[in-house]
């Protein structure tokens, strides 16, 4: 594990990881950064917590947007993907919920 400081909104952070998930990290960071230096930047949101909120909020949409590669799911989002699974899995629910009154 590799140990390093990194800076967020003015704060410092210690972080740790192994040296090869170091530059992955490093671009999360900076991400996050500016997301949420832009947050503050617009002087509608004052505390740090809710700045980091915002920021969570605007990566997790970032990450359900996100399109599945070619392939049987090309072109699907993310969330559609979260979306199509648990409407399945409530299908499924459904359907074996019946089953347990015929034992």
């Amino acid at each position: 594990m590799e140990r390093f400081e990194v800076s967020i909104l003015g704060r410092e952070y210690s972080m740790a990881c192994s040296t090869e998930e170091k530059p992955q990290l490093l671009a999360a960071v900076r991400h996050v950064d500016v997301l949420m230096q832009r947050i503050q930047g617009t002087g509608k949101v004052s505390s740090n917590e809710r700045i980091a909120v915002m920021a969570a909020l605007q990566v997790a949409g970032e990450l359900l947007a996100v399109k599945a590669p070619d392939g049987p799911l090309g072109g699907l989002a993310v969330g559609d993907f979260k979306r199509r699974i648990e409407d399945m899995n409530s299908l499924l629910d459904d359907a074996l919920s019946g089953q347990e009154k015929l034992l």
